[in-house]
């Protein structure tokens, strides 16, 4: 797991700030408004600023197996 890790604390912050402004965007048209494929990003985002791990990156790699190194 530890190859899925974020070591940047810079990463890590711009996703978190990026969820955050999906949950504004989808607050400011409302909820009931939003397709709900909207919500995946606007959470999976902070939650892989706050944990370290994306998610995005796992499902790529699951993928692409014959890109990896």
């Amino acid at each position: 797991m530890n190859k899925y890790m974020m070591k940047s604390k810079a990463l890590r912050m711009q996703f978190i700030i990026i969820g955050i402004l999906l949950w504004v965007g989808i607050w400011l048209t409302g909820f009931n408004t939003v397709h709900w494929f909207l919500y995946l990003p606007a959470t999976l985002l902070p939650l892989a600023g706050i944990i370290g791990i994306c998610p995005g990156l796992i499902f790529q790699k699951m993928l692409f197996k014959e890109m990896d190194d």
